[in-house]
């Protein structure tokens, strides 16, 4: 089992942030952590940050964890891929998601109907790119060239490359069905390694109906990681941003979040969440998100328990465990990214 690590995400942006950001993935880089993943979110766009990484590292792999389709017309994000493949020496996986209603009308002003043959057309656009063909495609929500107009069919300027890993955040059965199919990994959120088949039956079913199976799809999942001997100390902080994604992640009646905790077996605890955060009563939310919700989601207690969900995350499936070391430094963070390595190798090893 390999480690990623994520930087960025809703809050990212804050004066002076980003270059503790940075030494995070350097030092990271120096434990063996496979992969860093960037989010935008509403924050810090993917790529910029991604690049600048890309030139204080030298190993680990380069991945958007996401780009959202919304924000970027299918050729640009071909040409954003080519480009950071070639100036990272090929460690850039293209990571691609499409967001929810709340982000993508109301941030991108961009229609929301129809997101899994939106993500579908992206995609194979983006495959043409890359295998440098020109651009010529008619779909029901992209068309190319632009009909009526003086456009003509182009292919990018740069080499082609289809050795570009394209990974994907979906949560929805259908589009969990189609990452089986066509896509090199999943990037899991609202998982829990208990009811694992609530997300990889779905992946698993879509890869044999494509005639892969589900070891053709890397599985990237994992949670935020705290070490310590006081369980219930550690779950308590976590609980806050459970309730935000139950109940903000979407809006009251498109949640893929939600809706994802709903079929891993927490059915009555993600509506009452959703409904009290809807109505506006936020830390009645978080104190209705179920401890067992946090401990199932996320790696937390002592070394042993930490080591027991490792093996529960091995067991489901799960191919590469992405983490979220907690500390409120650089060194404290580091220290638990080490302690998670030293589990993982060890892990490895039985």
């Amino acid at each position: 089992m390999k480690v990623s690590i994520a930087i960025g995400g809703a809050a990212s942006g804050r004066q002076r942030d980003f270059e503790a950001q940075v030494d995070f993935v350097v030092e990271a880089e120096k434990l063996g952590v496979d992969t860093v993943w960037t989010a935008e979110a509403w924050g810090h766009d993917a790529i910029a940050p991604l690049a600048f990484v890309a030139a204080r590292t030298n190993r680990i792999r380069l991945g958007t964890g996401i780009m959202q389709i919304s924000a970027r017309t299918p050729s640009m994000t071909a040409m954003t891929a080519l480009t950071m493949a070639a100036i990272s020496g090929d460690r850039f996986i293209l990571g691609l998601g499409v967001s929810g209603p709340q982000v993508v009308e109301g941030l991108q002003g961009r229609p929301f109907a129809g997101p899994l043959t939106r993500l579908k057309e992206t995609i194979e656009i983006i495959r043409m790119a890359l295998a440098g063909e020109k651009l010529e495609y008619q779909g029901k929500y992209h068309e190319l060239p632009l009909p009526g107009g003086e456009g003509k069919a182009l292919r990018l300027a740069q080499p082609g490359n289809t050795n570009i890993p394209i990974y994907l955040a979906t949560l929805g059965p259908a589009s969990l069905e189609y990452t089986g199919a066509a896509a090199d990994g999943w990037l899991g959120t609202s998982f829990t390694p208990e009811h694992a088949d609530a997300h990889l039956a779905y992946i698993r079913a879509g890869a044999e109906a494509a005639g892969r199976s589900l070891a053709d799809v890397n599985i990237q999942v994992g949670g935020t990681v705290a070490i310590g001997n006081d369980l219930a100390a550690l779950v308590e902080p976590l609980k806050a941003g459970m309730a935000f994604q139950l109940g903000a992640m979407g809006s009251a009646k498109t949640n893929f979040y939600n809706d994802a905790y709903r079929r891993g077996g927490f059915d009555d605890a993600a509506a009452k969440v959703q409904q009290l955060w809807v109505a506006g009563k936020r830390d009645q939310a978080a104190e209705a998100v179920p401890d067992e919700m946090i401990v199932q989601a996320n790696l937390l207690g002592d070394a042993a328990m930490v080591t027991e969900r490792v093996r529960r995350y091995r067991d489901a499936g799960v191919d590469t465990l992405r983490v979220g070391p907690v500390g409120t430094t650089l060194d404290e963070r580091l220290e638990v990214l080490g302690q998670v390595m030293d589990i993982v190798n060890a892990v490895d090893a039985e």
